[in-house]
């Protein structure tokens, strides 16, 4: 299946969670409710921007997204001039304003942000936000009728442009091997021992959990209002995290899954790395020319 990584991309960074959400009882992961940012939002921890994964090479981040769609905004802008209609392009976030990709792939790993947030995934950094705000697809819908139909054409052209020559890559068997690496990982031993020793910890202090993915998506945390009662269970929660050497255990597992399935099918994943890597470079130069 040839088709721009990114659309795949885009939704494997929300599998993780939603997945465990429904091995918990729970049929996705809710987004509650930002909390009232009264400080400016802090910046991502190290815990999150440190905690890599072998799939990370052949998927894209956050950050990496943005790249792709503020070239196709600059693209847009060309190719709308040439029809003789106005669009203004956004500039992009920088890099390091993007949410690392793993940030919640094990639960809450971040103390300064479970301290302010809880559960709770923190706001956007400003810079992102704004962009978000006028993302690309709202700006076309919004626009008025002739303009909304020749900036879809010329959104089509602008992605065209950034796949041109790249190989076919499996999207569908990046998607289920996603999923299912995870989930073996959850099964590996040592990390089956460690969600015990977590889980001990965590009942020591009063929170009855199987493990940490039961804890963040605990329905109780879908309420408006932030309370203090799921600041100091995130808070154990990362706690007891540090004590049974989770974080490490697991995505030391997960690793070798995914190296091993890397390994099996060296042909799928040099196709996936070379959109991406195809994708990403075409993206840079529009950018770099405007």
């Amino acid at each position: 299946m040839n088709m721009p990584l990114r659309r795949w991309g885009t939704a494997l960074t929300l599998t993780l969670l939603a997945g465990a959400a429904s091995a918990c009882s729970v049929p996705q992961e809710r987004t509650p409710p930002a909390a009232p940012v009264q400080l400016a939002v802090p910046e991502p921890g190290e815990e999150a921007r440190r905690l890599m994964v072998p799939f990370d090479a052949y998927n894209f981040s956050p950050a990496e997204i943005m790249t792709l769609e503020v070239a196709e905004d600059l693209l847009i802008r060309d190719c709308m001039q040439g029809r003789g209609l106005t669009w203004q392009a956004l500039p992009g976030p920088p890099a390091n304003e993007s949410a690392p990709p793993n940030r919640r792939r094990y639960g809450v790993i971040e103390p300064r942000i479970v301290d302010v947030y809880g559960y709770r995934p923190p706001p956007d950094r400003p810079a992102v936000l704004a962009r978000k705000t006028n993302d690309l697809a709202a700006r076309i819908t919004a626009a008025p009728p002739e303009v909304k139909k020749a900036a879809k054409r010329c959104l089509d052209q602008a992605r065209d442009k950034l796949a041109d020559g790249a190989p076919k890559a499996d999207a569908g068997f990046f998607s289920r091997t996603i999923f299912a690496s995870f989930d073996a990982s959850k099964r590996d031993k040592k990390v089956v021992q460690a969600f015990r020793s977590w889980s001990t910890c965590m009942a020591g202090e009063g929170f009855r959990y199987p493990d940490p993915l039961a804890a963040i998506t605990d329905a109780r945390w879908g309420t408006k209002e932030l309370s203090e009662k799921e600041i100091r269970t995130a808070q154990t929660d990362l706690r007891c995290k540090e004590r049974s050497g989770l974080v490490a255990i697991w995505a030391a597992a997960e690793n070798r899954i995914q190296n091993d399935i890397i390994t099996a099918h060296p042909d799928k994943f040099r196709a996936l790395k070379a959109v991406k890597e195809m994708q990403l470079s075409a993206a840079r130069r529009v950018i770099a020319g405007k």
